[in-house]
């Protein structure tokens, strides 16, 4: 409970960082806030593209198929690959100022979130004119998101403490990710796989949290809760067995920095 009781006592502190980070992705640019909704539609024209004709089969709705899941996907690669950089990126301030450092990871989380919520609206601005329309499905957006976000801490609080004493991570996981993009079903449908693989894929927990966001937006149908509920289960242990590695690393940051 101690966490909880720093994040209480340290909130501005997280409200700043936050917002730092979310006009910090882009400072100095000259569309700012705006490459939020043009980053995953530039994403989503080059996937359309180059997947569409091989796997779409004449599927006039394929690029909302891919909007659905890229858009959270994209939460997820971006939010591990600053919280794999935020300790070092923020080493000066390390050695010299008293704050939990907790805050480091859980702001770039947070702010990834804000950002995801933000890009939501093109989910929507898809679904809506594109004739696929709502159901009351949507109400559970929340809590999958909830799920990604918990799911994100647990990892953030990792990789951005082991990246201290192992810098070559922070380069090893763009690698990771990149392979893990194909282990997740965003430019093809499951079911299209042989069994095998099916198998295998299903072990990413990515594959189910991509599944509720299409199964809300895209099928409108009841996502698979079992899952969904087993899933935050796994993410709040590895939230909690993160957040004592990263309790135990930090002691040694001031000196590893």
């Amino acid at each position: 409970m101690n966490i909880f009781k720093k994040i209480y006592n340290y909130r501005e502190l997280l409200k700043t960082n936050v917002k730092k980070e979310i006009r910090g992705r882009y400072k100095n640019s000259f569309l700012g806030i705006l490459w939020s909704f043009l980053n995953p539609l530039l994403q989503l024209l080059v996937y359309s593209v180059i997947f569409g004709a091989l796997l779409a089969g004449g599927d006039e709705t394929y690029p909302i198929y891919i909007c659905v899941a890229l858009i959270p996907w994209t939460y997820f690669t971006t939010a591990i690959s600053q919280a794999a950089f935020t300790v070092i990126g923020n080493s000066d301030i390390i050695k010299k100022v008293y704050f939990p450092r907790e805050i480091l990871p859980i702001s770039v989380v947070t702010s990834g979130a804000v950002n995801f919520v933000i890009s939501t609206i093109i989910i929507l601005a898809f679904v809506i004119f594109s004739g696929v329309g709502l159901s009351w499905y949507i109400v559970l957006y929340p809590f999958i998101l909830l799920i990604q976000y918990i799911l994100l801490l647990g990892i953030g609080f990792i990789v951005s403490s082991v990246t201290v004493y192992f810098r070559d991570l922070e380069h090893i996981i763009g690698v990771v990710l990149m392979a893990a993009f194909y282990a997740t079903p965003i430019v093809y449908n499951i079911q299209q796989l042989p069994h095998a693989l099916q198998v295998l894929v299903n072990l990413n927990p990515m594959t189910h949290l991509i599944n509720g966001y299409r199964d809300i937006f895209y099928y409108h149908q009841m996502p698979n809760m079992k899952m969904l509920l087993i899933l935050l289960g796994i993410s709040i242990v590895l939230t909690i067995v993160g957040y004592f590695i990263f309790k135990k690393l930090q002691k040694g940051f001031a000196e590893e920095l």
